[in-house]
């Protein structure tokens, strides 16, 4: 497991879904579904801040744990996420551009938290204990 890797994955998720909380139209602009002007209605607004309250939540779970089994747990929350907002993303959104592009962040990001899991190394100091 790559430590460092996962943290910095965790406090980059967390970064994002604190800004998408604050500002929903970062994530709404490129996936299609702000108005013709980029603006964000309420109702969309509202739809988005949970999907980013968890982003920082488990992103939070990930920089924090305080050992390698919390870390592993922290980081296949994100997984399933991730993969999950990939299966629906790619199919829900109004164009195909927006869909591949959902499609391939979502997937991204998943594979960069299983990529972690799985290496090697890569700073485990500060994470004790195991699972």
């Amino acid at each position: 497991m790559n430590h460092r890797l996962l943290r910095a994955t965790g406090a980059a998720t967390a970064l994002y879904g604190l800004a998408v909380t604050r500002r929903p139209a970062l994530l709404a602009r490129p996936s299609g579904l702000a108005d013709a002007d980029g603006g964000v209605s309420t109702e969309l607004a509202t739809c988005l801040r949970p999907l980013a309250f968890r982003d920082a939540a488990s992103g939070l779970a990930m920089l924090l744990a305080p050992d390698e089994r919390s870390l592993r747990v922290a980081t296949l929350v994100r997984i399933a996420a991730d993969f999950g907002d990939a299966a629906l993303l790619a199919r829900a959104l109004p164009q195909r551009r927006h869909r591949a592009m959902a499609l391939a962040v979502s997937v991204g990001w998943g594979g960069l938290s299983v990529a972690g899991l799985l290496a090697r190394g890569g700073g485990g100091r500060g994470v004790t204990g195991g699972g």
